[in-house]
């Protein structure tokens, strides 16, 4: 949730779809720190060309389907210099497992490029690329691999308005590691300051419900 730059214009179409249905019939990918309840804390760094910055970071997942490819939750910012509040979105999220989601996003103005750009930058990615450069890595079986790889989609704001100075316009390239619950992911949104970064920790914490904080999802 970046500094709102300008406003989003209308998302062109895109030659390829993050969900694929001739995909490989892939068994869903397993970890038993990707679970709802599960709580994650850390930072994203919004630097731009003027200033050095960064933001604490809470992320809280509410559901998790990995049969379906689908999770969600949310995500705190805690010190947004423009907001008087700690500012909370709900996201819903994509898992690539060749089976419900490719590699390619396909929407929200991301092309194969920006796809593949935004992918290379995390290491566990690279042994992947020449079976992506193949056939998009649709014959894959990432069901055992040691990270799994995902799309954030943040949805609304759940405790402040949309003239809150932030924008949502964009996604989230993340790299969750089933070893030890880690996150690493980047924004992307060709509105804000690329290849902004998320790092987050598994805090060990899990509740149930879906509540964050003081605040409840409707």
């Amino acid at each position: 949730m970046p500094v709102r730059v300008v406003d989003t214009a209308t998302p062109s179409s895109q030659p390829s779809s993050g969900q694929d249905t001739n995909a490989v019939q892939a068994s869903a990918p397993s970890c038993s720190l990707l679970t709802a309840g599960r709580c994650f804390a850390g930072t994203q760094n919004v630097s731009s060309l003027q200033k050095d910055e960064a933001w604490k970071v809470n992320v809280r997942i509410h559901g998790c389907d990995l049969e379906q490819g689908y999770l969600c939750g949310t995500m705190e910012a805690l010190n947004v210099p423009l907001a008087d509040t700690p500012v909370v979105t709900f996201w819903e999220g994509e898992i690539v497992d060749a089976k419900n989601y490719t590699f390619f996003t396909g929407k929200w103005e991301a092309s194969a490029e920006d796809d593949v750009r935004h992918w290379s930058k995390f290491e566990s990615f690279t042994p992947l690329l020449s079976q992506i450069e193949t056939d998009g890595g649709k014959s894959m079986d990432l069901s055992n691999y040691p990270h799994i790889f995902m799309r954030w989609k943040e949805q609304y704001f759940v405790n402040v308005g949309v003239d809150c100075g932030l924008t949502i316009a964009g996604f989230y390239y993340v790299c969750f590691s089933c070893k030890d619950g880690s996150i690493s992911g980047f924004y992307y949104d060709p509105n804000s300051s690329p290849f902004q970064k998320l790092e987050l920790k598994c805090t060990n914490e899990k509740q149930s419900g879906f509540t964050f904080s003081s605040y409840e999802l409707q």
